[in-house]
């Protein structure tokens, strides 16, 4: 175990600063400051801050102390140096988005429940499947819990709220997996404290259909991409191709990796570029009109959605519409609408409804209520192909 400290001459608050690091791993840091008792609080991306009263108790433990610039460059060599956390800020519609920084074996993730209860065999599948990925998984306390009255959230909102305002405030803490969507986030989005979660800086956050509503939330008031990807109840169902792709986007430089393993049809032809935007059609809907929506305007929209009657479809889809969410879009991409009719009547709902916006529109795409579901970066540009009938990423994912 390699613990470095540098001497303490960082001035801070009145008083000096050391800062402990590993350049070896993260997950070594951790328990190290956690069994010298030094808070979570005080982890700043890459080291602790460590007041100077501490230096010889630190280094009598174990920690080795070396110059500041070689620590850095230690750091920079290892791999383990990460930019310090800046404040989030919105952004316009169709601009460049924060995005956070790709995860490492060895960071600390955490699990928590902004919608529905989970079923614990497919919860613990999922888990085993972040842990094989060398991340160390932290579930939140709600996690396993159902509320007494209303069986289809998990707790009340205030409890969820507070869970995922914990876990994203973290220092410590790399990313937030949402456990499963169902419902409920609409709920708890607007109790959290975005100011906070502003300050806690750019964090990877994942999930899929419910979680449009944290997803639209963090696009429009942080300006954050985010990823639109496997909960944690469906990875362990997940097949191979998909848990490979997700683990790609989080792990490795992403750039110009394609949602679209194969060619897939095309509604309507043309190419655009633009950010990706979008994500369940029933929570888009619901979400037009409130301060969190975040158009499609200058974007590329993906939808999906599961168990929903055909008129039903074509009534969200004609709210976003008549309420403006598609105007100034460059291109659509439609991913699976699993049990929700024919694939006929899918593809002439569709075709008519969208086809007015001219604009290329591809169909079909492995994403949503499928074991196959491909994650992407929302707000990520990408590029759509309605003659190949894909859709590539243009940058990476992350950072």
């Amino acid at each position: 175990m390699v613990l470095l400290i540098d001497p303490p001459q960082a001035p801070g608050h009145g008083r000096l600063w050391s800062h402990l690091a590993s350049d070896e791993s993260f997950d070594e840091l951790h328990r190290f400051a956690s069994r010298l008792g030094i808070p979570a609080r005080g982890f700043d991306g890459d080291h602790y801050d460590v007041p100077a009263e501490r230096y010889e108790s630190v280094v009598s433990a174990g920690a080795t102390p070396i110059p500041s610039r070689e620590l850095v460059a230690r750091l920079h060599r290892s791999g383990l140096r990460r930019r310090k956390h800046q404040p989030l800020a919105p952004r316009r519609p169709g601009g460049p988005p924060a995005r956070a920084s790709r995860l490492r074996s060895g960071d600390v993730v955490a699990v928590t429940s902004p919608s529905g209860p989970v079923q614990a065999p497919r919860l613990d599948a999922g888990l085993a499947v972040l842990e094989q990925w060398g991340l160390e998984v932290r579930l939140m306390d709600n996690v396993r819990r159902q509320h007494d009255q209303l069986s289809y959230l998990s707790s009340d909102d205030a409890t969820r709220a507070a869970d995922f305002s914990q876990a994203w405030c973290d220092p410590s803490v790399r990313a937030v997996f949402c456990a499963r969507g169902g419902y409920g986030a609409q709920r708890m989005v607007d109790l959290l404290d975005w100011e906070r979660l502003a300050a806690a800086g750019p964090k990877v956050l994942v999930g899929f259909s419910d979680v449009t509503a944290l997803h639209q939330a963090f696009a429009s008031r942080l300006g954050l991409s985010t990823i639109h990807g496997p909960v944690v109840t469906s990875l362990g169902a997940a097949g191979e191709t998909a848990r490979d792709h997700l683990r790609q986007l989080l792990f490795e430089r992403s750039a110009r990796l394609l949602v679209t393993p194969s060619a897939v049809p095309v509604l309507s032809g043309g190419r655009a570029e633009g950010p990706l935007v979008g994500g369940n059609l029933a929570m888009l809907a619901a979400e037009a009109g409130t301060p969190n929506a975040q158009p499609a305007e200058g974007s590329i929209a993906v939808l999906e959605d599961v168990e929903e009657e055909l008129y039903r479809l074509d009534r969200m889809l004609t709210q976003l519409l008549r309420s403006g969410w598609f105007a100034g879009v460059r291109g659509v991409a439609l991913g699976q609408f699993t049990d929700c009719g024919s694939a006929d009547s899918l593809r002439y709902l569709f075709t008519e409804r969208l086809g007015q916006l001219g604009v290329p529109i591809l169909w079909d795409l492995p994403i949503g209520h499928v074991d196959g579901n491909l994650a992407f970066p929302l707000g990520v540009t990408a590029v759509l192909d309605g003659g190949a009938g894909t859709l590539r990423l243009a940058e990476s994912a992350l950072v």
